[in-house]
C-alpha cells in the first residue's frame, strides 16, 4: 500500500490536533478535580501544615504556656534535647516498646488469621471475638487490664498462681503495657491479614495439592509469599503506632512515669515539658525531633518497598 502526499499532510496534522484535544481534557480535568481536593487541602492545610510551621518557629524561641515573652533563642532549644538525659531514656523506652510489640503482633495478627479463615463453625463468632477489643477506647481498655494486673485482686496473678507485681515493678510494668496493646490492637492486624487470605486464588492451593504439597509447604510457598505486601503494611503502622504509645501507659500508671520512670514514652515526656514545666518552645524542639525520626522511618520503609518492588522484577 502507497502513502500519498496528501496521508503524509493529514496524519501529522490528526496527531497534533489529538495531542492539542488531550491537553484540553487534562486540563479541564484538573480544574474540576480542583474542585473536590480543595475542602481536603484547605483542612490539611489548616489542621497540619500550619500547626507544623507554628511548632517550627516556637521551637526556635523560648515560649511558654502562656504565649507571653516569646524570645528567638536559635537552636538553644534542640543543643538542649539532644544532651537530655531524660529524652533518650524516653525514646529508648518507646523503641523497647516498639520492638517488643511490632513483631509481636505481627505474628499474633496472622495466627488468628488464620484460624478464622479456615475455622468451619462459629466463623463469625470468632472474628467478633478477635477484632472486638479493638473498638474498646484506649482508656478502658488500659483501666480493664490496670485491674487485671492488679496484685490483689486481678485475675493474671491468680490464673498464673503468682504474685507478680506488674504495675510497680520496673522490670513487669512496659511487659504490662506490651500485653494491654497486643490485646487491645491486634484486631486491626487480624482484619488486614484476615482480607489478604481472602483474597488468594483457591486454584493455587488446589494445584499445590494435586503436585503432592502438604499444608506446611502451601503455607511457606504460597499463603506467605502472598501476603507478603501485607505483613510489609503491618510492619510500617505498627511501627509507627507504637513509636507514638501514650494512652495505655500512662492511664496504667496512673498519670505516673511509672516505677522509676520506666514507662515514660517519648509522647509522655514531650507533654511534660509543654504542659507540666510549660516550656513550649522546648517542648516544640523536642516534637520536631519525633517528627523527623517518625519520618526518617516512614521513609526507610517506602525505599526497602521500592527496592524490593525493583529487585522482584
Amino acid at each position: 500500500m502507497t502513502t500519498t502526499g496528501l496521508d503524509t499532510v493529514i496524519r501529522p496534522a490528526r496527531a497534533k490536533s489529538a495531542a492539542r484535544a488531550a491537553t484540553v481534557r487534562r486540563k479541564q480535568g484538573f480544574q474540576h478535580g480542583g474542585w473536590f481536593v480543595a475542602p481536603f487541602l484547605a483542612l490539611f492545610a489548616l489542621f497540619v501544615i500550619w500547626p507544623l510551621l507554628r511548632g517550627l518557629y516556637l521551637s526556635l524561641t523560648d515560649a511558654n504556656i502562656s504565649g507571653d515573652g516569646a524570645n528567638f533563642v536559635g537552636l538553644d532549644n534542640y543543643r538542649e534535647a539532644l544532651r537530655d538525659p531524660l529524652m533518650w531514656d524516653s525514646l529508648g523506652h518507646s523503641a523497647y516498646f516498639t520492638l517488643l510489640v511490632v513483631p509481636c503482633i505481627t505474628v499474633l495478627a496472622f495466627l488468628l488469621a488464620m484460624l478464622a479463615h479456615h475455622i468451619e463453625r462459629g466463623r463469625w463468632l470468632w472474628r467478633l471475638c478477635f477484632f472486638l477489643p479493638f473498638l474498646l477506647p484506649s482508656t478502658v481498655a488500659a483501666n480493664l487490664w490496670q485491674w487485671l494486673f492488679n496484685p490483689g485482686t486481678g485475675m493474671v496473678n491468680h490464673v498464673l498462681g503468682t504474685e507478680t507485681p506488674w504495675l510497680t515493678d520496673k522490670a513487669y510494668a512496659m511487659l504490662a503495657v506490651v500485653i494491654t496493646t497486643l490485646w487491645w490492637t491486634v484486631g486491626f492486624s487480624f482484619l488486614l491479614y484476615l482480607a489478604a487470605l481472602q483474597g488468594i486464588p483457591a486454584h493455587l492451593y488446589e494445584a499445590a495439592k494435586l503436585d503432592g504439597a502438604n499444608a506446611w509447604h502451601r503455607m511457606v510457598h504460597i499463603t506467605l509469599p502472598m501476603l507478603r505486601n501485607i505483613t510489609g503494611l503491618v510492619i510500617a503502622l505498627q511501627i509507627l503506632a507504637s513509636l507514638q504509645v501514650f494512652d495505655q501507659a500512662v492511664v496504667m500508671m496512673d498519670f505516673t512515669p511509672g516505677p522509676e520512670e520506666s514507662t515514660r514514652t517519648f509522647v509522655q515526656y514531650t507533654l511534660e515539658q509543654g504542659f507540666t514545666s510549660y516550656r513550649v518552645g522546648y517542648a516544640s524542639a523536642v516534637s520536631i525531633i519525633f517528627f523527623v525520626l517518625i519520618a526518617a522511618v516512614a521513609l526507610a520503609r517506602m525505599w526497602l518497598l521500592r527496592n524490593r518492588e525493583e529487585g522482584g522484577r
